[in-house]
């Protein structure tokens, strides 16, 4: 048996208490100078603590005895020894593995039955005498806190009740202190928490917010250690807030937002809440997706309108839901017109820009050539203010050169670069031209003026010789019938031309031919009546230029052809019957200033024989013999030339 450790037998430990006077038996024992001491000494459970007997650095004692007293019972006896000797008493294995070396008593696997009083007597040699030595030794055991757990009133709790946690620990000797420690839900650095009700080992949360959500962990120590719990996570349900709605491309305008029309727009929704918010899309109040975001891909004019967001909290049954407006753009079609017309008496310029359609309308502005070139200015210096769909400016003909030109900018949302159509005011060089024919059978004479070009084109009006308009104005051409009869012989027409860039006006002047005496008839085979005279020969007069002048009436008017030599359309002539292509005279031959005369109802050029014609009975047309033709035999008439007018019948 191990020497010091083994439990003192019953016999042997009644000998050696017997052996202390024996030992002390010869020996002189000053109790006068017997020692008392006091002290205490602090130990932890589980670990091993040392009492010694008598003051430090005495030799060991040559006889010891140590007894224990919890609390205010009567002393036990612990252990006893003698030198190398050494008995522990039974029942000293409650306060843990005892042994006792040299006098001192080691507690290895301290217990916490061990706290109290330690006795200890015994005989200490000194100067060859044996003093009496008393210690009383009051021992303290510390536990070490056992690791806590967080119990939290309930797992998930709705946002603005109370819950409450508690820090948990089955034992550790007191005092204990509590830490509390937070974690957001997505991780992060721990942090107290601030602003908590509560102290120590309960945590109280009056009202939670959704700032509170997460993992708590908690810390208890005390002298001897300190230990922390494991995380328990703690759920505030919240939500939904008002959710926000965003649109991609970012285009906010009043009262919602903008796209252009075949554009990508994305629409997302966004409204806290936990857990997470389930997404319904209507559009115009029909629903049209789920989910956060709503893409619609090559957005149509169609899908303009009112979109909301409609946000559901499945655990708390709680709604919420926001709208916005969603308008698309789209430009209208094709591209935008530009164009000049004369106004204010023909003496300035209307420039006409049209675009119609899209959404909003086009937005359109005229610039002159000066803003062209600073396009700085041009908001500021626009030749008019803008307008939509159509605009219009008035340019004064006298302050506009020849060769101006305009631009008409158009702009819209759905058109980053916008558009632009122009225009160049110029007058066309030269001056007027004036032909005439006769038509329709011999009753209408036809008097035709053209001076094509320009923007805007020339202004054209017929007037008589004194100056009276005839028919309404007309632009390059203009063509005026008139219904023969014996009053139009030897008058004249003007036509006049205007422009409004031009400050002078230019003309050109006709001069119908008189009428000369009537040929005698030709004898008929039948009886009839003198046919009626031919309409007076039409003749034109070289174009000048000089002051306007007006006058007559009209029985039409319209735009003329290519002209010929002799001023008359060649389209025109050709379609005349043949015995009036030849009444025009060219120009620079002879008769009296320009103006031929032709007895009327001849139906012949100048010079021109004449041919026999036959009377034919009632009812049947007259027509003169052809060759091969015997008296009294009709041949079927021979077809009229390609692009003749027919004749009267």
């Amino acid at each position: 048996m191990e020497r010091g450790r083994a439990p003192l037998p019953p016999a042997r430990g009644l000998w050696l208490l017997c052996l202390l006077p024996a030992l002390a038996g010869g020996q002189l024992l000053a109790a006068g100078e017997a020692a008392y001491e006091e002290r205490a000494v602090t130990g932890v459970r589980g670990r091993t603590v040392e009492l010694s007997c008598g003051p430090g650095g005495s030799e060991p004692p040559a006889v010891v005895f140590w007894s224990f007293a919890a609390g205010s019972g009567p002393p036990r006896a612990v252990a006893v020894g003698s030198g190398p000797e050494a008995a522990v008493a039974p029942g000293a294995g409650t306060l843990g593995r005892v042994t006792l070396r040299n006098g001192t008593l080691e507690l290895r696997e301290l217990r916490a039955a061990a706290q109290g009083r330690f006795l200890c007597q015994g005989l200490f040699p000194q100067r060859g005498r044996l003093r009496v030595g008393y210690a009383a030794v009051l021992l303290r055991v510390l536990v070490p806190v056992s690791k806590p757990f967080v119990r939290p009133t309930a797992a998930a709790v709705a946002e603005g009740a109370a819950v409450a946690l508690t820090c948990a620990v089955r034992e550790g000797t007191e005092p204990r202190s509590f830490s509390w420690q937070h974690q957001q839900p997505r991780g992060g650095p721990s942090a107290s928490p601030e602003g908590l009700g509560g102290a120590g080992a309960e945590l109280r949360l009056t009202p939670a917010n959704r700032s509170h959500a997460g993992w708590y962990v908690c810390t208890v120590g005390n002298e001897v250690n300190n230990r922390t719990s494991e995380p328990v996570y703690l759920d505030i349900v919240y939500g939904p807030d008002q959710p926000a709605i965003s649109v991609e491309p970012f285009s906010p305008e009043a009262g919602g937002f903008s796209a252009g029309e075949r554009e990508d727009v994305v629409l997302t929704c966004l409204a806290p809440s936990n857990p997470p918010s389930r997404y319904v899309w209507l559009h115009n109040g029909s629903q049209v997706h789920t989910g956060p975001t709503y893409v619609l891909a090559a957005i149509a004019r169609a899908q303009a309108g009112t979109y909301t967001c409609l946000a559901e909290n499945t655990h708390l049954q709680t709604r919420t839901q926001a709208t916005i407006v969603l308008t698309v753009y789209y430009p209208p079609a094709g591209s935008p017109s530009c164009s000049a017309v004369a106004t204010g008496d023909l003496r300035d310029v209307a420039l006409r820009c049209r675009w119609p359609g899209g959404f909003p309308p086009v937005r359109l502005r005229w610039v002159g050539p000066q803003e062209e070139e600073e396009e700085e200015e041009e908001e500021e210096e626009g030749v008019m203010g803008t307008s939509f769909s159509v605009a219009t400016s008035i340019q004064p003909g006298a302050a506009t050169r020849n060769g101006s030109s305009f631009s008409c900018l158009a702009s819209h949302p759905a058109l980053p670069r916008g558009a632009a159509c122009g225009t160049t005011l110029w007058v066309p060089a030269g001056g007027p031209s004036c032909a005439a024919a006769a038509t329709k059978g011999d009753e209408y004479v036809m008097l035709r003026c053209r001076w094509e070009g320009g923007t805007p084109p020339v202004t054209l009006r017929w007037r008589d010789g004194g100056g009276r308009a005839l028919g309404d104005p007309a632009p390059s051409a203009t063509i005026l019938v008139l219904s023969a009869n014996g009053t139009l012989g030897g008058r004249d027409f003007v036509c006049a031309a205007e422009h409004p860039l031009r400050a002078a006006g230019a003309e050109c002047r006709l001069r119908l031919g008189k009428l000369g005496p009537s040929p005698p008839l030709l004898p008929r085979r039948r009886g009839g009546d003198t046919p009626a005279p031919s309409p007076p020969c039409l003749l034109p007069v070289s174009p000048r230029r000089g002051p306007r002048a007006g006058g007559g009436e009209e029985r039409g008017g319209g735009a003329g052809g290519r002209r010929g030599a002799a001023g008359v359309p060649a389209a025109r002539r050709r379609g005349l019957p043949r015995r009036y292509r030849g009444l025009v005279r060219p120009r620079g031959t002879g008769g009296d200033a320009g103006v031929g005369q032709i007895p009327a109802g001849t139906g012949r050029r100048v010079g021109q024989p004449q041919r026999p014609r036959r009377r034919v009975a009632a009812g049947r047309r007259d027509l003169p013999l052809r060759r091969g033709q015997r008296r009294g035999h009709r041949q079927p008439p021979r077809p009229p030339p390609r692009g003749a007018v027919p004749g009267p019948p």
